[in-house]
């Protein structure tokens, strides 16, 4: 695969996607969640728009949940080095020039155009972020023109005859850069380019602003963004201390329950700005006071911790040591290499981008040696193949195991506090309820 056939089919592309897919959707998350699936037809010249807030894990959003071989665009920089461009050709993303990239790269923006007529006509998908750079804040920010001109300038190349539809999409991680969260992706309605051919043709400046500013409204429906600078700490972390213990829900998932929850704050800001600013001031309180005691929300959120439970608990995560041992034994490669790969980032944004590439390759690396090693050290054969196909298994119940041992020692702590009246500790519960009750109100 090469530049020049981008956007042609590639089978061992497809071979590698699929192990890609496979190790996206169900190892490095515990659960993604995909909404609108429906509002992608395939047989359309689609171009997908995402928001962008981390890093290469919002276009691998994109390519995880979608069919066929979508081609991205990127910034042109990362494209440099030969031996890299060739490596992002074979993952079909193309470089995007601008004008002030200089006038040098005047003939590579005609090229790249050119590529992406091609994509756009061969129904490929056309991904592009219209943000144009990754921030880590759940707001979606100003977009740029470039991807309403790419429509516009295909339209206007094919005579106005492709119909082009930009699919907005809605990206939501339960953390950005932790192991093993929720994913949430939402397609949005298409929005026709064709209702701007008119308006198009005689006011091309208008004609992009409009369809900018409508890309955006779209956006904004499907993604979790919050508006308000000024309390956005507070905002973003009632997200997680009224909603956090939806997060795996799928009839109802926590992105919908986010919106609601930030929409009707800002009611209330507009309102009655006195108890809106009681509950940013509570927010930070409880996050605060609960980093302090080493307590998490859904433990708070329990009335009681019941001591025959936790003993219960104890019981189980004992009996099933060995289980835990195994599992981080045949696994720790895998996951503790790429740690020590992604400490000290400039930008933080990169930490699950990077974290989930190295962990990539790192399996790539071990699982055919844990397959030799099966097949020479274990028989029959089948009993081997059943055993490698139960290590990435094994892992993930490591990782359970892990949880669970810290939601016992969470409830054995919470129990402690309360016997000794720990001062801290009943400002916490105190202000959590309060905070709860306040937020049931609105």
């Amino acid at each position: 695969m090469s530049r020049k056939n981008i956007e042609k089919y590639d089978l061992l592309y497809d071979l590698l996607r699929k192990y890609v897919d496979f190790w996206h959707n169900n190892i490095y998350y515990r659960k993604v969640i995909v909404y609108g699936k429906e509002n992608v037809n395939y047989s359309d010249h689609n171009i997908f728009a995402p928001n962008h807030q981390n890093a290469l894990m919002d276009a691998m959003a994109v390519l995880c949940t979608t069919k066929r071989q979508p081609v991205f665009l990127a910034r042109a920089d990362i494209f440099r080095k030969k031996f890299i461009a060739k490596i992002l050709y074979f993952l079909k993303i193309l470089p995007i020039y601008r004008i002030r990239d200089g006038y040098s790269n005047l003939k590579q923006i005609d090229e790249t155009f050119e590529e992406t007529l091609r994509v756009i006509k061969h129904r490929n998908g056309l991904v592009i972020l219209p943000e144009g750079s990754h921030a880590g804040f759940r707001k979606l920010r100003q977009l740029k023109k470039g991807i309403c001109r790419i429509a516009f300038m295909a339209e206007e190349e094919s005579d106005f005859k492709l119909d082009i539809k930009i699919i907005p999409v809605g990206i939501e991680f339960s953390h950005y850069w932790l192991f093993r969260q929720v994913l949430t992706v939402v397609y949005g309605k298409p929005i026709s380019v064709s209702e701007y051919y008119d308006e198009y043709r005689t006011n091309q400046p208008q004609a992009l602003s409009d369809l900018r500013d409508r890309l955006a409204s779209e956006m904004k429906k499907l993604m979790v963004h919050i508006e308000d600078e000024e309390d956005y700490e507070a905002i973003d972390e009632l997200r997680s201390i009224i909603n956090g213990k939806y997060s795996d829900s799928f009839r109802f998932p926590k992105l919908f329950r986010d919106q609601i929850l930030i929409g009707r704050l800002n009611k209330l800001r507009d309102k009655n700005n006195g108890e809106y600013r009681k509950i940013c001031d509570e927010a930070i309180k409880v996050k605060q006071l609960a980093a302090d005691l080493h307590l998490s929300y859904r433990q708070l959120s329990k009335k009681k911790n019941p001591l025959h439970w936790l003993l219960l608990a104890s019981l189980f995560l004992l009996l099933t040591l060995p289980a835990f041992l195994l599992g981080a034994a045949l696994n720790i490669l895998i996951f503790e290499i790429p740690k020590l790969k992604t400490k000290g980032l400039k930008d933080v944004m990169f930490t699950s981008s990077l974290f989930y590439g190295f962990t990539l390759v790192v399996s790539f690396v071990l699982m055919p040696l844990y397959l030799a090693l099966t097949l020479i050290f274990i028989k029959p054969w089948w009993l081997a193949i059943t055993a490698f196909l139960l290590i990435p298994v094994t892992g993930i119940i490591a990782w359970n195991w892990s949880l669970l041992a810290k939601r016992v020692i969470g409830g054995f702590r919470i129990r402690r506090f309360a016997r000794r009246k720990d001062e801290k500790f009943a400002d916490l519960k105190t202000s959590y309820l309060d905070l709860t009750q306040r937020i049931s109100k609105i």
